[in-house]
């Protein structure tokens, strides 16, 4: 599933349903009924498509990326402080310790749904600098508590706080971006947080050199100068992040209007903008294809979150000290951001998204096996290197996976928070499957992330089986709606007045519209 690169938005191509489709000129969809061109007293003739996409990627992936980046990093940097004696200061008992990592994802699970809702109602630079603000000020009182109660109410409400990030953004980009552009940006995005399991060994080994500096122990330091550095990255977020492309002030108003026209042209009809309706929500609570995608992610999502959870303990358990069990991950989550944006690249390139899937699900699989089998140290370490080259790879081509195949701005946005969120749940999992009494070959955690993966490679197969079925069915007309005017269709398959009402009320239910495999 290759994607067209045009100099400029000049060009032209034919699309899918010839019957329904003239051509594609100035990257949109001239239908017959020529009054649904956006902005139809715009020339965009003279923008030029590569430097137009050029301009959005360097307005929105870095600082974007850079905010995940700290996303991650506040959420695992718990395992990082646990190596400097956190449990022993606030008194924790291994049962403690696992419910303060738990109770995050119970939060950030809950509130996924209604923060995607409200981003949609509100300005993306508003709404997601207040959730940085928030979440930064709860990171840096955690390095203020003096015992478990206080540790599971500041990681309760960072889990709340930090619920709208990834799920936002993801859906924000999703608003800018083709379908067969859109994988690359969501794994340079997401690899964000490979790099702050890199980032967050250096910081944790760095940072217990302030151990006592203020009288605060080096586990404390790691929050609050974590959470300090969140809080003015959030403020600054406000003038920095830009909104969404109909109102983007950062472009002319023939750039907004040509992005536009060319996510028309890539099937998301949606793109010009829809009001709030209940049916919109109601498809995303009844698609199909939401609740595998659920099951797909979630078989990806526990493993990612144990992974990054208790990397440090397992290397730690392997015979290093605490500084050298945090450098030693280092190299593990370079190595991950690499596969992460390969992955990304690759998939964009040639489509088959649920294939990559496969092969780094396989990836993981073989990691985790040896994890389960070895008691060598340093084969053990190896094969954290292959874990990390499967799992994280899949998460963000899983949500690319999941954005490209749900058309309507609304239902997609509140599919992608279904999807993310029952992932979430998972972290409830993975923050209690590596016990202190399992030490240091951790059998019952790895078998249980091997389960997961399983899960997630039999859903993987399911939901591509499923999606090719549909698209052969559109294929052989059997989706085609009775249009007025035109010949065939079928009365079960709606009755509209045109093809554009037909888009416009179907989403990716229009029998034009084929899903990435």
């Amino acid at each position: 599933m290759t994607s067209p690169t045009n100099s400029s938005l000049s060009s032209s191509y034919s699309l899918k349903k010839d019957a329904d489709v003239m051509r594609l000129e100035d990257a949109v969809v001239m239908t017959k009924d020529s009054s649904q061109l956006y902005n139809p007293h715009v020339d965009v003739s003279s923008v030029d498509e590569r430097a137009l996409i050029r301009k959005i990627d360097m307005r929105t992936i870095p600082w974007l990326s850079f905010l995940y980046l700290l996303c991650f990093l506040d959420r695992t940097s718990i395992g990082n402080a646990k190596l400097y004696n956190m449990e022993t200061a606030l008194h924790l008992t291994d049962t403690q310790y696992l419910l303060c990592l738990t109770i995050f994802f119970v939060s950030y699970a809950i509130f996924e749904v209604p923060s995607n809702i409200v981003l949609k109602r509100l300005r993306p630079s508003r709404w997601l600098s207040t959730l940085m603000v928030g979440w930064g000020i709860m990171m840096t009182v955690q390095g203020l508590v003096h015992n478990f109660s206080g540790l599971m109410a500041m990681r309760w409400l960072l889990g709340m706080f930090e619920a709208g990030l990834y799920p936002g953004v993801t859906y924000y980009l999703s608003c800018w971006y083709k379908r067969s552009e859109f994988g690359i940006r969501a794994a340079i995005f997401f690899s964000a947080a490979t790099v702050s399991g890199a980032f967050g060994g250096l910081l944790g080994a760095a940072i217990s050199n302030m151990n006592g500096v203020g009288g605060k122990p080096a586990w404390a330091w790691i929050f609050i100068l974590e959470g300090l550095v969140t809080i003015i990255a959030g403020a600054v977020s406000f003038w920095i992040i830009v909104d969404f492309p109909d109102d983007a002030k950062f472009l002319t108003e023939e750039e907004r209007t040509a992005v536009i026209r060319r996510l028309q042209g890539d099937d998301q009809f949606s793109a010009a903008g829809e009001k709030l309706k209940w049916k919109y929500i109601k498809a995303s609570l009844t698609e199909w294809k939401t609740y595998v995608a659920m099951f797909v992610c979630g078989g990806i999502t526990m493993p990612m979150y144990a992974f990054a959870l208790f990397l440090p303990s397992i290397i730690n358990e392997l015979g290093y000290k605490a500084t050298s069990a945090n450098l030693l991950t280092v190299p593990v989550y370079a190595v991950a951001c690499t596969c992460t944006c390969t992955v990304g690249f690759l998939a964009d390139r040639y489509g088959n998204r649920g294939l990559f899937n496969l092969a780094c699900l396989c990836v993981a699989l073989t990691g985790y096996i040896i994890l389960v089998a070895s008691r060598d140290a340093k084969l053990s370490y190896f094969a954290v290197y292959l874990a990390a080259c499967g799992i994280f790879p899949c998460s963000s081509n899983t949500t690319a996976w999941v954005c490209n195949n749900v058309e309507g701005s609304y239902k997609r946005s509140v599919s992608l928070a279904m999807v993310i969120s029952w992932s979430n749940i998972q972290g409830i999992v993975s923050s209690n499957v590596y016990r202190a009494n399992q030490k240091p070959w951790y059998p019952l955690g790895h078998g249980l992330v091997l389960m997961y993966i399983v899960t997630g490679l039999i859903a993987t197969l399911t939901l591509r089986y499923i999606l090719k079925k549909e698209n052969d069915r559109r294929d052989r007309g059997e989706r085609d709606e009775l249009i007025e005017g035109m010949n065939g269709g079928h009365e079960g398959n709606g009755r509209y007045s045109s093809v554009e009402e037909a888009k416009r009320e179907k989403g990716d239910n229009w029998s034009g519209y084929r899903y990435t495999l």
